[in-house]
């Protein structure tokens, strides 16, 4: 009997924290024409001529700080873990594989083996809770440009987002209120960040995005596959889990680079300004993330978390992802068994 076929992609990681391997890494990742949208030859100027030379020491150091020296990167090693868990869940009706949208294993291994396994359909499971076309929709790009050469092209589907997923929403939920909310200050919702210029690329209406203010803070037709929107909705279905009322919290956004206007507001200056109010203990969840990684455990703990000792606060407590959560894997598992 014919199997199924599983990918899970994740968004990559260089193989080791030495700079040239992180230089590798900033390269292919900035170099994809949907992470940095512009021209083509701007693009390579910038990110080969610039931000990975310049950049690259700098993160090397960010990454061995977060270097386990038994399991690597933290993002790797828990996506595999999701792998095998689900793996082990699915059965024998599916051949499941793993891949990093950058660097490895690789997209194209992961395809070959499902290929190779003569699956007779192929599901896309790219691991971001938000779309977005730098993340969701690279990793369509990429596949769709791997299987449009083979003679015999399986069915293909792709899971687009599961920021309302139930079960996604609980696992946030619960790793939240293992802190206890209700004692912390203010707590942040802290997004990856996205230049606005990509925002008003998902408006096929060109008089919606950015318009108004609060055009993310609900979902409707027009804005239904805006990352913003949909992480504002993320956050709101968490924060009613937690009964944490509205004014204790506030939706944000990491890790912009370059001047162009981003997503706002930035992570980083609502930090300074709950430090200025005389707020001394934040808790962060990071809900565009399904596995810890470089802006969750340094950006978040390190960074944010020395920012706001400087200005006065006294204390910022990351939510740790979703990593090898058992209703993590119950959802994986439901949206396999439900597509």
């Amino acid at each position: 009997m014919a199997k199924k076929g599983i990918l899970l992609v994740n968004l990559g990681t260089p193989d080791s924290p030495a700079t040239k391997d992180v230089r590798k890494y900033l390269n292919e990742f900035l170099m994809d024409p949907r992470v940095i949208d512009i021209n083509p030859i701007s693009r390579t100027l910038l990110v080969k001529g610039i931000i990975a030379p310049f950049r690259s020491p700098k993160s090397a150091k960010l990454y061995k700080y977060i270097w386990n020296k038994e399991t690597g990167s933290p993002l790797l090693h828990y996506s595999k873990i999701q792998h095998k868990l689900l793996k082990d869940r699915l059965g024998d009706e599916y051949q499941v594989e793993l891949a990093m949208r950058y660097q490895s294993p690789s997209i194209e291994s992961a395809l070959d083996c499902l290929k190779a396994s003569l699956v007779e359909s192929i599901q896309v499971i790219a691991l971001f809770p938000q779309y977005a076309s730098a993340s969701t929709g690279s990793v369509y790009d990429k596949v769709m440009n791997l299987v449009k050469d083979w003679q015999t092209i399986p069915t293909l589907s792709f899971v687009n987002s599961f920021h309302d997923n139930e079960l996604m929403i609980e696992t946030f939920a619960d790793n939240g209120r293992k802190y206890q909310p209700e004692t912390y200050d203010h707590i942040l919702f802290s997004f990856h960040g996205l230049p606005q210029r990509q925002l008003k690329k998902c408006d096929h209406t060109g008089n919606y995005c950015l318009k108004t203010d609060g055009c993310c803070d609900s979902l409707n037709d027009v804005n239904k596959y805006c990352y913003s929107a949909q992480s504002h909705h993320t956050a709101k279905l968490i924060a009613e889990k937690l009964n944490i009322p509205k004014e204790n919290y506030t939706i944000c956004f990491q890790s912009r680079l370059g001047s162009d206007p981003w997503v706002k507001p930035y992570t980083s200056e609502i930090v300074a300004q709950l430090a200025k109010e005389g707020k001394k203990r934040l808790l962060v969840f990071c809900p565009a993330f399904v596995a810890d990684c470089l802006e969750t455990v340094y950006e978040v703990t390190v960074e944010y978390g020395d920012e706001f000792k400087e200005l006065g606060g006294e204390h910022v407590q990351l939510v740790e992802s979703l990593n090898d959560s058992p209703k993590w894997i119950d959802a994986l598992e439901k949206m396999v068994r439900e597509a």
